[in-house]
Order: C-alpha cells, then sequence, then structure tokens
C-alpha cells in the first residue's frame, strides 16, 4: 500500500498545474501581459512621429529627424532576438512564469525611463543616446515576453483548441495600440499640442507603472504549465536551449522568420507609418491622425478571435494562406487607397488591420507549433523576433523612404514582395510545422 502511493504520487504531480491554473487565470494572464508590453512598445511608436523629432533631434529639416526617430524605433527589434536569446534560456530551463515576470519588469522600467529622460535642449546628445538605450530595453524585455505569453495560453489548452486559446496573448497588440493611441488623443483634447511636446508626452510613459503593477500581481498568481511542469517530470529540460536550437531546428528558424514576414510588415505599414504619413505629409491635425489609428485597433482586435475560432475549424495553415493572398492583392490598391483623401486613409486603416487581425491571430500558434517543449520558448521568441527584424524594425523607414523618393506605388510594391516571402514559406512549411 505504502509503494502504491509512493509510486503514484510523481504521476500525479503534472496534473497540479493543470487543476490550479483555471482557463479564464491563464487567459487573461497571457493578455494583460502581452497589452502592457505591446502598450509600451506603442507609446514609443506615437511618440516617435509626434514628439521626439522635436524633442530629440531638433537640429534636422523635418523629414530627416522623422527618419533618425524612425531609427531609435528600429533599435527595439534588433534588440529582441538577444532577449529572446536570454529569456527564452531562462523561460526553458527555469519555467515559463518567472520568466515572464522578468521580462514584464525589463521592459516597464526602460519605458517609465523615457518619461524621465531629458530632451536635446537639456543635455545635447546625450539626450538621443539614452533614447537609444532605453529603446534597446524596451526590446530586450519584449523578446522575452511574447513567446512566453503564448506558451502560456498553448501549452495550458485543451484538445482542439489551440488556435483559440493563442490567439488571446495575441489580443494585447490591438489593445496596447487602442490605449497608447487613446491616451495621447486623450491627452490632445485637454491640453494644447505647445503642452504636450513641453511636459505632457511625458505623462504616457510614465503611467506604464500602473499597469506593470497590475500585470505582476496577476502574473504572480499562476503556477507553471502543465506542459512544461511534465518536462521537468520527464527530465526533458536540455542545457543550452538556443544550441539545441540551431543545431536540430534550423529549418523550422528560417522558415517560421518568414511566415511572420507579411504580418509585420503590414502593421508598421498600417500603424506608425500611417501616422507619420497622415501627420507629416497629408498634414492631417495630430487628434485626426490618432483617430484613424484608433479605429485601425478597433478593427485588429475583432479579428483576432476570427482568426481563432476559423483556424480550429478550418486549419491554421490553411487560413494563413488565404489570408496571405489577401494580403498581396490588398498591396495593389495601397497606392490608391493612401492617395485619396481622408475618407479612402480611413478604409485603408480599416482594411489593413481586419488583415492583420486575421495573420496575427495565428501566427502566436504557428510559430510555437514545430518547436518540442523543451525548445519551445526560445525556439517561438526567436523566431518571431527574426521577423521582426526583417519584417518591423525598418518598415516604416523603409515605407517613408520609398514614398518620399519615388512614390507610393513602391511602398505598394514592398508589402506585396513580403506578402509573395511568406505564401511560399507557409507553402514550404509542413502540417505540422505551421
Amino acid at each position: 500500500m505504502t509503494h502504491a502511493m509512493h509510486t503514484a504520487s510523481p504521476a500525479a504531480e503534472p496534473l497540479k498545474p493543470a487543476a490550479l491554473n483555471s482557463p479564464a487565470r491563464v487567459l487573461t494572464a497571457s493578455l494583460v501581459g502581452t497589452t502592457i508590453e505591446f502598450f509600451d512598445f506603442y507609446v514609443y511608436a506615437t511618440a516617435a512621429v509626434l514628439v521626439f523629432p522635436a524633442l530629440f533631434f531638433p537640429n534636422s529639416d523635418p523629414m530627416t529627424a522623422l527618419l533618425a526617430s524612425f531609427a531609435t524605433f528600429s533599435i527595439a527589434f534588433f534588440a529582441r532576438p538577444f532577449g529572446a536569446v536570454v529569456f527564452g534560456h531562462f523561460g526553458d530551463r527555469v519555467g515559463r512564469k518567472t520568466t515572464l515576470v522578468a521580462a514584464l519588469l525589463t521592459m516597464g522600467i526602460s519605458t517609465v525611463i523615457i518619461g524621465l529622460l531629458p530632451s536635446y535642449e537639456q543635455i545635447g546628445v546625450i539626450a538621443p543616446l539614452l533614447l537609444a538605450l532605453c529603446r534597446f530595453g524596451q526590446g530586450f524585455g519584449l523578446g522575452g515576453e511574447w513567446g512566453g505569453a503564448v506558451l502560456l495560453a498553448t501549452e495550458n489548452a485543451p484538445p482542439g483548441k489551440r488556435s483559440w486559446y493563442g490567439m488571446f496573448p495575441q489580443l494585447g497588440a490591438p489593445v496596447g495600440l487602442f490605449l497608447s493611441s487613446g491616451i495621447f488623443w486623450l491627452l490632445l483634447h485637454v491640453i494644447s499640442q505647445e503642452a504636450l511636446l513641453s511636459w505632457g508626452w511625458r505623462v504616457p510613459f510614465l503611467s506604464s507603472i500602473i499597469l506593470i503593477a497590475i500585470g505582476l500581481w496577476v502574473r504572480l498568481s499562476i503556477t507553471e504549465t502543465p506542459a512544461f511542469q511534465k518536462a521537468i517530470d520527464s527530465h526533458e529540460r536540455v542545457e543550452v536551449p538556443v544550441a539545441e536550437l540551431f543545431r536540430n531546428h534550423k529549418r523550422s528558424l528560417v522558415l517560421g522568420t518568414f511566415v511572420a514576414l507579411a504580418t509585420f510588415v503590414l502593421f508598421y505599414i498600417g500603424s506608425a507609418y500611417l501616422l507619420s504619413y497622415n501627420v507629416k505629409v497629408l498634414k492631417i491635425s495630430f487628434i485626426d491622425a490618432l483617430e484613424v489609428q484608433l479605429l485601425g485597433s478597433v478593427v485588429f482586435g475583432l479579428f483576432i478571435p476570427i482568426a481563432g475560432k476559423l483556424a480550429d475549424r478550418v486549419g491554421r495553415r490553411e487560413l494563413l494562406i488565404v489570408v496571405t493572398i489577401l494580403i498581396g492583392l490588398f498591396s495593389f490598391l495601397l497606392p490608391t487607397l493612401m492617395t485619396s483623401g481622408e475618407i479612402a486613409i480611413f478604409i485603408f486603416s480599416a482594411s489593413s488591420m481586419a488583415l492583420m487581425g486575421l495573420t496575427y491571430g495565428l501566427i502566436g500558434t504557428a510559430l510555437a507549433a514545430p518547436f518540442p517543449t523543451a525548445v519551445r520558448y526560445t525556439g517561438s521568441s526567436i523566431t518571431f523576433n527574426f521577423a521582426g527584424i526583417f519584417g518591423a524594425s525598418l518598415a516604416p523607414y523603409i515605407a517613408t523612404w520609398l514614398q518620399t523618393n519615388y512614390g507610393m506605388f513602391y511602398v505598394g510594391l514592398y508589402l506585396g514582395v513580403a506578402a509573395v516571402i511568406t505564401l511560399i514559406c507557409i507553402l514550404l512549411s509542413g502540417k505540422n510545422e505551421v
């Protein structure tokens, strides 16, 4: 009897986390964390258009200052793979929960410090250097956040609902975009544009401290995922996950990076670049330009759950193929919509963000799918963040440069080429690889 009790306990151990982590708690923890991370990330993107060119790069002409601001924006994307490797290592060695808390703090502290930085006028060239350093910290934190949040959801998902669970952390992107655009929109309704440039821009960054506290409270209330607990009990963990990844999973890394390419290019053309184009080229007021972004974020958020439901019914790979083809077709409409007045701009924003919701809602689960539990945190994080470098880091810069030097047709061509590359990589991936 004693022996039976002794042998039963190890088998029962892995079931504990599943019992403790209710679906509501798991999905809330994954959504709240990514919402905070993306709020921090997009607050920077909005400020990079509206205030940073004047505050940190004042000695340049307006277009050069904007391009310099977008260059600091891109630093975070190059930092993200480093965050993915470091946090991924601990996520696959120590656990999902502890690593997610550390990633949240790294991102949050970097954001709050940006809100305290002196401007170029106060300390000269050190100001943009400090801004770049904080932006690196934001990217480093987000590099470790995203993969863990997706695994927190998908590794707790019941059979047949992996895409549905996997879309919850993805909802953090539109919610974060809505909140970051919304806080600037509200500020411009209660203070002047001059006050925004003087001190008001600091409010969104400093307010992040409230969101960090909420995120930590939620994250600390969860237990480890059943899949990771099983890996511990079965001694499946590897010593150096990143080495294992590059030794045995190179194909999944390369294909996954470019499967997500069109998703990133579409998003940053439809958000950061569109915001700058509306303000700098079309001369739309800050408030009206932010309203376009708010509309886009709502449409973006509405289409992510649709993607999760459809994928569990018709297949994630099949739906990704259809959506990628639609993105390619949409690229032909981009030049006309971007140059046909304000109503067409609203149509462009809504259409691009609807397509974005359909592809982004799937991409988290798709990028995690090919990797075994022992390297899944590292693998999905590195893949997602490599895609960020190729697809997102320079997208606003490239689109601005193409539009300025060659015209809007080439911005559409840029998106179209990204869609073709993504489609090829999806078709090269097997049924269980996306």
